[in-house]
């Protein structure tokens, strides 16, 4: 059974997932830093920056977001084109300049350090596909593997969207008929006429919001509905009032219970604190006795793998193997439930064996299957590190 829990106080809002009473997703948003991934902006262009290539736009917030001249071009599918040569002789003094209105979004949200990063390239994630606006080309997920249904896919998107735009066709989309995939195209091309219409008539004289994406809600409702989501609950009236309107948009509220605990702890309805507590751990241990521990800094996430209390009954690569086994279903199951992104450093007890080292990338990335978002595994280094990176659910654009 798969349940969403929507839990807000006065700090924070948590979304949990719950499978089979198990917390497999937990992500906090809190008031005093509000996330701002998938938001558009009518933005104002602050300074430019030749020597970087780049620019500043005031979107309204406290720091400025950061713009490159590759977001500002025209979108190309860089898995066929070359990004260096697309951009070789442009100068992004000749596409825009200070005190310019602009149409951005918001791909990655901010540090304490940094402003947001921003990008011309709308993307509006529907239940079914990705719509592109500004794109011409059509791509589809790399988790659907069957040629055929890849090619029905394609000709059905190309049929049902305008010549110049584009999409991403998403996982969800398998086996679904033509007349779904329509009628939620057609739905993100009504969002879309009304983003472009607000932003045309908007007469810049501050940034103004344009789009609010409810960025982890949206994102997290769109890619459980069809994955035997049961039931969604929430302590808050606004919140309540925004799921209603996500499932009434993909024709979904007859299909999920929604339930309104107002005011009500759910973490202590649920009886989660145990499970929450150990999701701020550094050290988990495993069933076997090792431990793993996970130590995030702002440029990667480390993980280490100890033995700990486990000496096994076998010899000392059978030993080895058996903590790095468990680990890895545990490492697996903590990058999601704590939406851990970027460059993911994991310290496996040495293996001397390639065949073990072979096998737990094979299980990794089993593992990993279960994720909604997309990592990958670069593979062990000289120093026997296995180095792996992970999209954020609010960052990933593998649909």
């Amino acid at each position: 059974m798969l349940e969403l829990l929507i839990n807000k106080d006065i700090t924070k809002k948590e979304i949990m997932l719950l499978e089979d009473g198990v917390v497999v997703e937990k992500h906090e948003e809190h008031e005093s830093h509000q996330r701002l991934e998938g938001n558009i902006y009518c933005g104002k262009v602050e300074n430019v920056l030749p020597g970087m290539q780049s620019a500043f736009i005031n979107i309204g917030e406290e720091k400025n977001t950061f713009i490159r001249l590759k977001d500002i071009l025209p979108q190309f599918d860089e898995k066929h084109e070359n990004t260096n040569k697309y951009l070789q002789g442009k100068d992004i003094k000749d596409y825009i300049k200070p005190g310019n209105k602009i149409l951005i979004q918001v791909k990655r949200d901010g540090t304490f350090n940094k402003g947001a990063k921003v990008s011309t390239h709308i993307n509006l994630p529907g239940r079914f596909i990705v719509l592109m606006p500004k794109t011409s080309f059509i791509t589809i997920s790399q988790k659907i593997e069957d040629e055929k249904e890849k090619t029905r896919l394609i000709e059905i998107v190309k049929n049902i969207i305008p010549k110049n735009m584009g999409a991403i066709i998403r996982t969800s989309c398998v086996g679904v008929e033509e007349n779904k995939i329509k009628f939620d195209a057609e739905e993100l091309l009504k969002m879309w006429n009304n983003i472009e219409t607000e932003y045309n008539e908007y007469n810049l004289n501050k940034p103004k919001l344009i789009y609010d994406n409810k960025a982890l809600l949206r994102r997290t409702l769109i890619d459980t509905v069809d994955q035997n989501l049961n039931k969604v609950v929430v302590n808050d009236k606004k919140a309540y009032n925004d799921v209603a309107e996500i499932l009434r948009n993909m024709e979904m509220q007859n299909n999920i219970k929604l339930e309104l605990k107002e005011n009500k702890n759910l973490v202590e309805i649920y009886k989660l604190e145990h499970q929450l507590e150990k999701l701020e751990n550094r050290r988990i241990w495993l069933k076997c006795g090792g431990f793993i521990a996970i130590d995030r800094t702002e440029a990667l996430t480390a993980i280490d793998v100890n033995s700990g209390k486990y000496t096994g009954t076998k010899g000392v690569e059978d030993t080895i193997l058996k903590v790095n086994q468990e680990a890895t279903y545990e490492i697996a199951k903590q990058l999601r439930a704590r939406d851990i992104g970027g460059i993911i450093i994991i310290d496996y007890i040495d293996m001397n064996n390639d065949n073990d080292k072979k096998e737990i990338i094979k299980l990794l990335s089993k593992c990993l299957k279960n994720d909604r978002t997309k990592s990958q595994i670069c593979g062990f280094t000289k120093l026997n590190l296995l180095e792996m990176t992970r999209k954020n659910m609010c960052n990933n654009d593998d649909y």
